[in-house]
């Protein structure tokens, strides 16, 4: 019996090293994505009057809800993001920040609400905002 019990425990000892060696050797490892900043990115913010159509047309589609994409064309890199249905007008987005790191594109926006209860306006509202960048293959990561 005892010889028995043996066996399974170096077999299961076995196994588990086995499975170790095999994850190790496979290359599973994080790398690790630096948000340190190489350099500030040139913007201009992009008015609906000036969006491509397809651009236009899948912001209305999501602006009833909170969202973030990305678009591009040989005029560069768009990044919108949206806020979602607001209750009033009167809205507006600061871009904070967007800036290159090694590995990413970073932005980080603010909603700002409105002001006073008079420019707010009674009509619900869906805040969004268009930066137009140069373009770049880099993944988006949003704040």
């Amino acid at each position: 019996m005892g010889r028995r019990w043996n066996h399974k425990v170096l077999l299961t000892v076995g196994l588990l090293v086995w499975a170790c060696a095999v994850r190790v050797l496979t290359g599973c490892s994080v790398e690790k994505e630096s948000q340190e900043k190489v350099r500030d990115l040139e913007f201009t913010v992009v008015g609906e009057a000036d969006l491509p159509e397809e651009l236009r047309n899948l912001i209305t589609e999501k602006k009833m809800a909170p969202f973030k994409l990305t678009y591009s064309n040989d005029q560069g890199l768009f990044i919108v993001v949206g806020y979602g249905e607001q209750e009033t007008g009167g809205y507006s987005i600061s871009v904070e920040e967007l800036y290159l790191t090694e590995n990413a594109i970073v932005i980080d926006t603010e909603l700002q609400g409105p002001e006073s209860s008079e420019a707010a306006g009674v009509e619900k509202s869906y805040p969004y905002v268009v930066v137009r960048t140069e373009q770049l293959e880099n993944p988006v990561i949003f704040q």
